[in-house]
């Protein structure tokens, strides 16, 4: 077995209060304070040597960027990925201030970001200052990046930045983004996401007063579309509880979530807007998918369209076998140090979307095991000791990534 550098004591401390700090930093939607965030992050790639250069893709939507240059700068770089924001909280449910980093007995810290996904960001940068204390010097040119806007699509940050010619100078090969915690020994990693199609149904129908039995009334048509939404969800909810080891992330799910319309409770609506939030399994062909989409509104009769307020298509799964060597370095890696690795499919949706999409192999890895799944939860946490673990892993896992034979 491989291992990995151990932390001092001064060093594990060190990278506790870094994490807390960062975790204090307020950046939840809809007004993350993205500045602060990106100053005290310069303050660490200034301490750790690291050039950073902070772009906006879109006005206010900074992006921060962190490089140490390798040995072999022609080679295809590796990008350290993170985001920067996170999802709005209810501090009525929470144990203390979801702001404040408090670290319980048990050394478990509380905080919106603690396991989406700050603490990443900081493990990634606790590890490059353990590896440049050993005089490790990489090959490629490694990249932090940091992003402002996952949390809300990620339209205008990794989004717009995997377009932009600052992206493209990067020359990235491989990256590695968010994953999620596991509650047993076991490490979760991810190679692959679902498709996320937000669909909007416009239902019309014939008005009229609310004593009538009309006939073609926007009701009746709505309540024909969600029977036939949900027979299909019952259908993959079935496939889920039969299939032998199928996972989440490799159904279809299909959810109505938002249901507007109508003027008062005696007049029958002219419209109805159902709006469903869709993830698509990566099996599933999108072209037949979408028809078989407009054939059910066709089935609920005149007056049903279909439009999309979000349409991603997820992009080829990272492959997983021997002939990628990212994905080999990685996995070897994590043999090596005698971890247990679950691959599989994310059942949400992560920045990585946008690199897959453009055939980059993204590697989706949070190194929490032993750790419930909390993230956008109340009193989210994350334990220090596997905390500070997963710096650790990373000092052994960073460098058998960046120092792989891929060109």
């Amino acid at each position: 077995q491989a291992s990995p550098l151990v932390l001092s004591e001064p060093e594990r401390q060190q990278a506790v209060e870094n994490f807390r700090a960062y975790l204090r930093i307020n950046t939840m939607h809809p007004r993350p304070d993205c500045g602060s965030a990106v100053a005290w992050l310069r303050g660490q790639a200034a301490e750790l040597g690291l050039d950073s250069e902070c772009i906006e893709c879109h006005p206010g939507q900074p992006v921060l960027i962190m490089r140490w240059p390798g040995s072999e700068p022609n080679r295809t770089s590796l990008l350290l990925n993170s985001h920067m924001d996170v999802v709005p909280v209810f501090p009525e449910h929470w144990r203390c201030d979801p702001f404040s980093a408090d670290m319980d007995e048990q050394g478990n810290i509380y905080a919106r970001g603690a396991q989406d996904m700050k603490c990443v960001a900081v493990q990634y940068l606790e590890a490059l200052r353990k590896l440049k204390a050993a005089n490790y010097q990489p090959k490629r040119n490694i990249y932090l990046s940091f992003m402002p806007d996952e949390e809300v699509t990620g339209k205008l940050g990794m989004g717009k930045f995997c377009q932009s010619d600052k992206f493209r100078s990067l020359n990235v090969g491989c990256a590695m983004d968010e994953g999620l915690a596991n509650p047993t020994e076991a490490f979760t990693v991810y190679y692959g996401e679902r498709s996320v199609w937000w669909l909007r149904f416009e239902i019309r129908g014939q008005p009229g007063h609310g004593s009538r039995l009309m006939e073609d009334t926007a009701g009746e048509k709505a309540a024909k579309l969600i029977q036939r939404l949900y027979r299909f969800r019952d259908s993959q909810v079935e496939r889920l509880e039969r299939g032998r080891g199928i996972r989440l992330g490799e159904v279809t799910t299909l959810n109505l979530t938002q249901m507007n319309g109508g003027v008062q409770t005696n007049v029958l609506p002219e419209k109805l807007c159902l709006d469903v939030d869709c993830r698509i399994a990566p099996d599933v062909n999108l072209v037949h998918f979408e028809a078989e989409l407009r054939r059910w509104c066709e089935e609920a009769g005149p007056g049903v369209s279909l439009e999309f307020t979000q349409k991603f298509d997820a992009g080829k799964p990272t492959d997983t076998s021997e002939r990628n060597p990212w994905w080999s370095a990685f996995a070897g890696s994590c043999q090596r140090l005698g971890m247990n690795i679950e691959p599989e499919i994310f059942p949400a949706a992560t920045d990585s979307r946008y690199l897959r999409s453009l055939g980059i192999s993204a590697i989706g890895f949070s190194p929490m095991n032993r750790t419930p799944v909390l993230l956008h939860d109340h009193n989210e946490f994350l334990n220090r000791d596997v905390f500070l673990r997963g710096v650790e892993l990373y000092t052994t896992i960073i460098p058998d990534v960046a120092d792989c034979p891929a060109a």
